[in-house]
């Protein structure tokens, strides 16, 4: 057995209707009642787990999910703003080597892991209680390919030459965007840090100006070569940054390709390549209405 596996308490949810199970990194026989206050007022400072018998919720606290995964199916990306992120497939189809800000339950390294086998991935996650749960989320142990290292990822990119083709930037913590990702010397980094025809894709989050103020740095660091590609459900925007300029490809190029890469991975990618358009369209009209 595991040692994370070893640390994790078992606690029955208090919501009768929930019927989930709460498991955290706290010895056996911590008290319970202790727990729930701390977890209640949002003084628990862990990661943790919940466990609804479908489905496996990473959490920092009680309010919002940070990752999900389906116990049927640990590699299938369960939440909506990473099917998106995978949207980069259609700038940079061929990525060897790609770099992931942030591990959580693992769901973009799992699935990059699974399905695109000639990639090298590294991904960097700073909290080690995150990094200690990993094997709950069937996040696969370090091999030729994939290693995950403890660190601060706006530090490790501040060292890390122009190589990698991709960088996923998911980094969040109880108020959105972990604040060490959000400037625009980190975005300046990241944008150095990538190979020519490089992407940097990044989820943001957080309250609506919040929201607006990291795009700004992005197309400021980015020269303005920016996408979007909304969440609707959840309020997010997905950011696809690039490196160089972009030279335009025929419309039904990309759309022949968004089809390929759905009938590949399973993905919409189709739709997602319609609202990006969209998003691009109204951000061309919007200085006329403004």
């Amino acid at each position: 057995m595991s040692r994370a596996k070893l640390r994790l308490l078992s606690i029955e949810s208090p919501f009768p209707d929930t019927h989930s199970m709460l498991r955290l990194l706290e010895p056996p026989g911590s008290c319970q009642e202790t727990l729930w206050d701390r977890l209640f007022e949002g003084t628990y400072d862990k990661p943790f787990i919940v466990d609804d018998g479908r489905r496996r919720f990473l959490h920092f606290d009680l309010d919002a999910v940070q990752s999900a995964m389906e116990l049927q199916d640990p590699g299938k990306l369960a939440l909506a703003y990473t099917r998106r992120m995978m949207a980069f497939l259609l700038f940079n189809r061929k990525p060897k080597r790609i770099l992931l800000l942030g591990l959580g339950g693992g769901s973009l390294a799992k699935f990059c892991y699974g399905h695109l086998r000639s990639v090298a991935l590294t991904a960097v996650e700073l909290n080690r209680d995150v990094i200690a749960l990993r094997e709950e989320f069937c996040i696969p142990a370090d091999d030729q390919r994939f290693r995950v290292i403890n660190a601060d990822g706006a530090a490790y990119i501040s060292k890390l030459g122009p190589c990698k083709d991709v960088i996923l930037a998911d980094a969040c913590d109880r108020e959105g965007i972990a604040p060490q990702l959000d400037s625009v010397a980190f975005y300046q980094n990241a944008r150095r840090c990538l190979a020519p025809g490089g992407v940097f894709v990044t989820n943001v989050c957080g309250n609506p100006s919040t929201r607006a103020a990291h795009i700004v740095k992005l197309r400021n660091a980015f020269d303005d070569e920016v996408l979007t590609l909304p969440v609707s459900s959840h309020g997010n925007v997905i950011v696809f940054a690039f490196k160089e300029h972009r030279t335009q490809e025929p419309w039904e190029h990309l759309e022949a390709d968004a089809a390929g890469l759905k009938r590949r991975f399973g993905l919409d990618f189709p739709k997602y390549l319609r609202r990006i358009a969209l998003d691009l369209t109204l951000r061309r009209w919007q200085p006329v209405f403004a």
